[in-house]
This record gives C-alpha cells, structure tokens and sequence, in this order.
C-alpha cells in the first residue's frame, strides 16, 4: 500500500507559557547555525515532506521561511484545530498524509520521519505516531483525510488531541531513541542542548 504524497506541518503558533516567550523565534547559541527553531524544524521535515506548511498564531512574526504559513483561524484553542487547518491545506495541496510535529522538537531528524511513514505505509493506520512513554500526538504522520473529523469535533467543542487519537485507527510505534522527539518546554531544556 502506498501512502501517497507527504506534506509537513509544523505548529508553530502555541503559547509558550512556561517558556515565557515565542519557541518559534528561538535561538540555540552555538546550534543550527544561527537559525531559529522554526527555520530548523521547517529544514528538517522539508528533507522528507513537500509542501511544508507553519501554522502560526494570528500576528505571530516569523522569521522569511521555506514554507507556506497559515494562521490560526481563532486564536488560543490549542493544537486540535491547528492540526486540522494544517491538514486541509496539505490535503488541498495534493498530499495523502502529512507529517505533524511542534515547533520546539530541535533533535527531530529525518530518520524518525521516515520510519513513522515506512509504519504508515504498512500499516495503513490514520495516524501513526511514536509512543516512547506517552502518546507522543505532536510528531506523528495523520492521513489528511481526517481533515472532516477534526473539524466536527472542534465544531462540537473539543480541543484535546487524545479525543482524535480516542475515535480513528492509530498505530503506536516505540522508538529505539526517544531524544529526538525531546520538547524545549522552559528555559532550563535550552541549556541542556548547548
């Protein structure tokens, strides 16, 4: 079974609470030669994914990127309608699935992409994702199909990504190196990479 065309979305429009500042503009001194975690991220998944896609917040200033940006239609509902709006775009663009990771994955290599879509590829799940401790939703490869399904879910009100996880097929893969699927979540995981 072939899964078609791969597009990339890369969430890029989340709070950043505990980091207390924009992840996608971020910097690693010494790292990444001088870019920014979006510009990373973007590099990266562009490696395995055409088009690549950056959903971003409403007003959110993102640095010039090798990637088609859209906005989030209503700001602050999570991740949820992000993944669907990014999905439609990939869907409209041709792509059957689309790789879907967050902005604050700096160790994501291709190799992991690959191996998420070789298992899609098999398998012929909607979603497949890595699973090193907990359901890892946010670097993941989802068959655009479910564009329709996450809409009337956020149409009924829900935001969490489990609730999608909890109504189509998924496939959980265990990884043999969980680092690259590691999240910068404050400012303390930044140093930790330098």
């Amino acid at each position: 079974m072939s899964t078609g065309r791969l597009a990339g979305v890369v969430l890029a429009g989340g709070e950043s609470r505990r980091m207390g500042r924009d992840k996608a503009t971020l910097t690693v001194p010494g790292l990444f030669d001088g870019r920014t975690l979006v510009e990373q991220l973007v590099s990266v998944v562009g490696q395995c994914c055409d088009p690549v896609f950056v959903v971003a917040a409403q007003g959110q200033t993102l640095p010039k990127l090798a990637a088609r940006v859209l906005r989030d239609e209503v700001p602050g509902l999570g991740p949820l309608p992000a993944v669907g709006l990014g999905l439609r775009a990939a869907a409209g663009a041709g792509a059957d699935r689309a790789f879907v990771c967050a902005v604050d994955m700096p160790n994501l290599t291709p190799e992991v992409i690959d191996r998420l879509v070789e298992s899609a590829r098999v398998s012929g799940a909607d979603i497949v994702l890595p699973r090193p401790v907990r359901d890892h939703y946010l670097a993941a490869v989802y068959r655009t199909a479910l564009t329709e399904t996450i809409a009337a879910m956020v149409d009924a009100g829900e935001r969490r990504m489990g609730a999608l996880i909890d109504t189509v097929e998924v496939q959980r893969i265990v990884l043999e190196d969980a680092a690259p699927l590691a999240n910068l979540n404050s400012p303390d995981d930044i140093l930790g990479l330098s």
